[in-house]
């Protein structure tokens, strides 16, 4: 079987539709992050009804961050809205995905389009969603990934890089209790049809891959995880997350700051 190498990743065939529960937040073999293109920034994680949730701003570019853990090489299989990002079509464990190289990172920024290009990911109002252009709007708001094992796998003995500065999101390490989720059900079919974000189609950027083989080492992935999203007015509508509001300390006005503009500046005429 031939897969496909997206700059320092290798894909693969095989797509696993994101309908279902994320795995236990523990250990995992493969991690996955939502960082948005436009400012830089990893969207913070927050866990509730049952789900992890990330807050998209509207108009703005994104990327899903796939960190591989482990000394091997595995098959990550990703799918936006229920669609496959790699052939379009919905998302199924017989279509293509993504491989990374051991330790490996990388950011998928698109739907690829050929060997040599993608259309980026932008978060948009659902009606302009990729799914819902296509008639496919019921799994909106999901990003998924499910996660193969090697057939044949060959171990590499060097050490894992650094582990990458940033905050880590506290819904990682807390599951949803069944109370939280008794509580939780009967306003899931009410969170989906408030559903306001989606992930557009937009415009294309270079992104050259190439080919390589994969064999799984079973048909049942050893991972599966989901991020929901969507705008942050519907998440503090939702009660999923809390308006973020700016902190000015005490004297923060008068106090002298080592970076208050940003460039510099001509001087005045002596």
């Amino acid at each position: 079987m031939k897969t496909v190498l997206l700059r320092h990743a290798l894909l693969c065939a095989a797509l696993l539709a994101t309908a279902g529960c994320p795995s236990a937040w523990g250990r995992t073999i493969v991690d996955v992050d939502i960082v948005d293109r436009d400012t830089g920034q990893w969207l913070p994680e927050t866990a509730a009804r049952g789900d992890v949730w990330v807050a998209g701003t509207p108009g703005h570019r994104y990327a899903v961050r796939l960190t591989n853990t482990s000394s091997e090489r595995v098959l990550v299989v990703l799918s936006v809205d229920g669609v496959n990002a790699v052939t379009g079509e919905t998302a199924h464990p017989e279509q293509a995905g993504y491989v990374l190289a051991p330790w490996q990172s990388t950011e998928i920024s698109g739907w690829r389009k050929s060997m040599d290009d993608v259309a980026q990911f932008v978060f948009t109002d659902l009606p302009d969603s990729y799914a819902a252009r296509t008639g496919r709007p019921d799994n909106v708001g999901v990003v998924g990934i499910a996660v193969f094992r090697e057939a044949r796998p060959v171990a590499y003995d060097y050490p894992p890089p650094p582990a990458v500065a940033r905050e880590e999101s506290a819904a990682k390490a807390a599951a949803p209790t069944a109370q939280s989720n008794a509580r939780d059900a009967a306003a899931e079919s009410d969170s989906m049809a408030r559903q306001r974000l989606g992930t557009g189609h937009g415009q294309r950027e270079w992104a050259p891959v190439s080919h390589t083989a994969f064999v799984r080492a079973s048909r049942s992935p050893s991972q599966v995880m989901q991020l929901r999203y969507d705008d942050m007015d519907t998440l503090v509508a939702m009660g999923i997350v809390r308006r973020p509001y700016p902190y000015y300390g005490p004297y923060q006005e008068q106090a002298p700051r080592a970076f208050p503009d940003g460039f510099v500046a001509d001087p005045p005429r002596w």
